[in-house]
């Protein structure tokens, strides 16, 4: 008779790998079967699973049975895709105001030749620079909001000023990469 989710998670705090593998093989196919799906690429879908049994693994001592495991397992994959997503989402935000021009839409690059991979570099670099030279008080609003993701609210809170002073601030930081980057855009030349 094979052993119940909760004898496999009682030896697996007691550091048994071999209970914890067959956790694992009980609960991976549902999983990448169940983020294919969510994210519509196989292999993304068996990373992001196999992160999931890490995250699980790391929060083991933690867990605390209140339900089915695969519930559990499905919620700590759902929030990865969720972070994944605003990760990208943050970055599909910010290209606009950078203009830039070469990035893969998703903000992975995927480069179809070793060119492409080299202009994914140097644009990454060269925004990077940019950001890098903004003085403190527009660089931080940017990161905070367009990187990190956090509200105006929490920026605010972060940097000890008023929502509209973050508002004013992001909009002159932007302004300031804009015009910090269109030479490199423009191929040199500055905005006409």
């Amino acid at each position: 008779m094979a052993a119940t989710d909760t004898e496999l998670l009682t030896r697996s705090r007691a550091r048994d790998s071999q209970a914890f593998a067959q956790l694992i093989d009980r609960h991976k196919d549902q999983m990448v079967n169940y983020l294919a799906r969510l994210t519509g690429c196989r292999d993304r879908a068996e990373d992001i699973a196999q992160e999931t049994f890490v995250r699980f693994y790391k929060q083991l001592h933690h867990y605390r049975e209140e339900g089915t495991l695969s519930a559990y397992l499905f919620r700590i994959a759902t929030n990865l895709v969720r972070t994944e997503e605003r990760r990208k989402r943050r970055w599909r935000l910010l290209q606009p105001i950078l203009a830039t021009s070469g990035f893969a839409s998703n903000g992975h690059h995927s480069p179809a030749s070793p060119q492409a991979d080299a202009l994914a570099t140097e644009e990454h670099r060269q925004v990077t620079r940019a950001l890098s030279t903004l003085d403190v008080i527009y660089r931080a609003p940017l990161v905070l909001r367009e990187i990190e993701g956090l509200p105006y609210q929490e920026i605010a809170g972060v940097l000890a000023c008023s929502e509209g002073t973050v508002k004013s601030r992001l909009h002159r930081g932007r302004q300031l990469l804009k015009q910090k980057l269109t030479p490199y855009w423009n191929g040199g030349r500055p905005a006409s």
